[in-house]
């Protein structure tokens, strides 16, 4: 039985074969396939429940780097924590990294991730200069944006379904030092997020929000919550020694331990957390990946798993319609202590499939309850339908078909690409 990082669903495979050298013919096992990495997504995309998954972290080697210009091909089962213990020390960084340093490149290619800092950089996919793509007919293709530009488009963000990504060409971008530039600051409503949001993605490369969905601020409306800005620091302080200390849930608890009373007590209390106004210096790690310090973070919610739910709205429907999803929230009293708003800028996403695109994205965790959990995610759909959004596939177990293809109306387009002996539990899903 395998799961996702959400532990919802749990599948049976077929067959589960580890990749431990490129260059070879895909296994001899039932067909479809899907190549699985770290297992970070969350829902059923990286799942392909009856037929067979090729786990790909053993594909961990680094082929080449250009230590003048950044440039690195690695495999695509080498992992960003890998990527990021080689290159900090050579005075380079991976131009985009997501909430989490434990994905692999190639799944990092296949969902098109983002950050903290897309106004400024864009997703992972512009910055990928090639990739090697193994078809299940045996082809080998080498593709890249300007001499394979329909490859390259449905590969990058395509939900590993073209292929197997063997290699991965990325161009990393200088830093003078492992230390980050970063301050924070608390805003009692959206309207007050809006405005300094604004201003600061002007100023600061990197910007993020946590909301407090459960607990109104001005106004009495949900909205608060604490803006937090960084940048590369272009020296290390003094006292440059850091060590990171990785606390773990050694186990599942009986009952989820997110609920009503613990998140609303959580929430106030994280909003009444001491802020610093002023840029001081951070490690990167805390401070881009501040939940790997907690190995197993997910059993927090106990053996039933939970959701999350990420959107994206346009911007004529950010302002109402993120305060309309958090006001659904609130009602229900199903709130999140994961929540995080930012803006993305207006680059052009580089997949079909691609979910970054110009607008508010709002990612939220919810505990798994049943029915009362399907009736909001029902409400939230209609909201970001309404609102001309889409679901983030990444971190979806659960969307419905007609919301996938309405946010994503290049889908037949891309169909064209998928490789005929690949697939996954998503896929199957929302095509149906």
């Amino acid at each position: 039985m395998t799961a996702s990082w959400n532990r919802i669903p749990q599948a049976e495979h077929a067959a589960e074969v580890a990749l431990g050298r490129r260059g070879r013919a895909l296994p001899d096992v039932p067909r479809p396939l899907l190549a699985h990495g770290l297992g970070r997504s969350y829902g059923d995309v990286c799942l392909n429940p009856e037929a067979s998954l090729l786990h790909t972290p053993g594909l961990d080697r680094f082929v080449a780097f250009d230590a003048a210009t950044g440039e690195l091909t690695a495999e695509a089962g080498v992992s960003l924590d890998a990527l990021l213990r080689f290159a900090v020390p050579r005075g380079w960084f991976p131009p985009v990294v997501p909430g989490t340093r434990f994905v692999t490149l190639g799944g990092a290619v296949a969902n098109d991730v983002h950050g903290k800092n897309h106004h400024q950089a864009g997703s992972f996919g512009d910055h990928v200069r090639a990739l090697t793509l193994r078809r299940s007919d045996g082809q080998v293709l080498e593709v890249t944006p300007e001499n394979t530009p329909d490859w390259f488009a449905a590969t990058v963000g395509g939900l590993g379904l073209t292929g197997l990504i063997e290699t991965v060409t990325l161009q990393l971008a200088p830093i003078r030092s492992a230390w980050m530039r970063a301050w924070s600051q608390r805003f009692d409503s959206l309207d007050a997020f809006w405005e300094l949001n604004a201003q600061s993605e002007r100023e600061w490369p990197y910007t993020v929000a946590w909301i407090d969905c459960l607990n109104p601020g001005a106004g009495g409306r949900v909205g608060r919550g604490i803006y937090s800005g960084g940048r590369h620091a272009t020296t290390a302080p003094r006292k440059d020694a850091w060590h990171e200390r990785r606390r773990s849930i050694p186990l599942d608890p009986p009952v989820s331990l997110v609920n009503r009373l613990t998140l609303r007590a959580f929430n106030h209390l994280y909003y009444r957390q001491p802020v610093h106004a002023t840029p001081r210096a951070v490690h990167h790690l805390p401070w881009l990946f501040p939940l790997d310090a907690i190995r197993h973070w997910n059993r927090i919610y106990g053996h039933d798993g939970f959701y999350q739910y990420q959107c994206v709205l346009p911007p004529a429907a950010s302002k109402d319609g993120v305060q309309a999803l958090l006001d659904a929230i609130a009602a229900s009293g199903q709130g999140s202590f994961l929540a995080v708003l930012k803006t993305f800028g207006d680059r052009a996403a580089p997949g079909l499939l691609s979910f970054p695109r110009l607008g508010a994205t709002l990612a939220l965790d919810f505990p798994e309850k049943g029915r009362d959990t399907e009736r909001l995610f029902t409400r939230l759909d209609a909201i970001v339908q309404e609102a001309g959004g889409a679901l983030y596939p990444a971190k979806d177990a659960r969307m419905p078909a007609d919301v996938f293809r309405q946010g994503f109306p290049r889908w037949e387009a891309f169909a064209e690409y998928v490789d005929p002996e690949f697939s996954s539990g998503f896929w199957r899903r929302v095509t149906a």
